[in-house]
């Protein structure tokens, strides 16, 4: 079993306050962007492509240094302790595991090496049981022998989370897991992050750029616009906002789409101020 979160079950998982993030001293990307996820829940960021949803994690998992970014103002706390100024390696240490956009598994590797691999901050063997545990939720894994650059889109998505599990995180972070896959396979995957969701109790917050599936899984969303979150709500309500349904759902006819875009900022400003 995943280890259980340390806060009383009525305070926040994660709790983002009003960061920012800067790249290379002088790009602002984050301008004050607050967040939670509370135990057990699905939360979903979405936004367009370049609204600062990746930002937003990789600030949370302690990877800006590597792309010359830096938290520049608020705080990110888990469990209650701060983190913002931890390595990633300290992040996962404590619980939280992000699962990169376009999966990042080592495709020389095989599926057993890759998942083992999530396991480098555990000590001793535990590992080899959990391995079994995540062939439960993953079958189609099991049955993979060879090398993993030779698994399909669909099947190297769920080793990645299968290798999320493997570190036995408090909370998972899921960076676009519905790119590249067939509307199918997108079902097939999101139906396997819900079960793990309900069954561990694990919170996950997930960023998509597929809005219908990720509001579909999620009990809360947020709307993020360049760097700022413009909407939040219950996953329910978003799907029902008029320009949610507009923007991000299809609710416009194909050929009206385009003139959205022109109207978009003003119409914003007007509702979502």
């Amino acid at each position: 079993m995943m280890k259980q979160a340390t806060v009383a079950s009525s305070a926040p998982v994660l709790s983002v306050d009003n960061i920012e993030v800067v790249y290379n001293e002088v790009i602002l990307v984050l301008h004050g962007v607050s967040l939670d996820v509370g135990p057990g829940e699905i939360v979903a960021l979405l936004g367009a492509n370049g609204a600062g949803k990746s930002t937003t994690l990789k600030a949370i998992s302690g990877l800006l240094g590597g792309e010359n970014g830096a938290l520049t103002r608020g705080s990110v706390r888990f469990c209650g302790e701060s983190i913002g100024a931890l390595l990633p390696d300290q992040v996962v240490r404590r619980g939280v595991f992000q699962v990169m956009e376009g999966r990042r598994i080592i495709e020389d590797m095989t599926v057993a090496e890759n998942l083992r691999l999530g396991a480098y901050t555990r000590t001793g063997r535990e590992w080899v049981r959990d391995i079994e545990r995540v062939y439960q939720y993953f079958p189609r894994l099991k049955e993979r022998t060879g090398l993993a650059g030779y698994l399909s889109g669909g099947e190297q998505q769920m080793l990645a989370i299968g290798r999320a599990i493997m570190a036995h995180p408090q909370l998972v972070m899921l960076d676009e897991p519905s790119m590249g896959l067939s509307p199918m396979m997108v079902d097939e995957v999101f139906d396997i992050v819900r079960e793990i969701n309900r069954k561990e109790g694990l919170p996950i917050l997930l960023v998509e750029q597929n809005a219908n599936v990720a509001l579909r899984y999620a009990s809360r969303g947020y709307i993020m616009e360049g760097g700022r979150i413009v909407l939040e709500g219950a996953a329910e309500d978003l799907r029902s906002n008029d320009e949610v349904k507009e923007f991000y759902l299809g609710g416009g006819a194909g050929a009206h789409r385009a003139s959205f875009r022109n109207l978009k900022s003003y119409r914003r400003r007007k509702s979502w101020a």
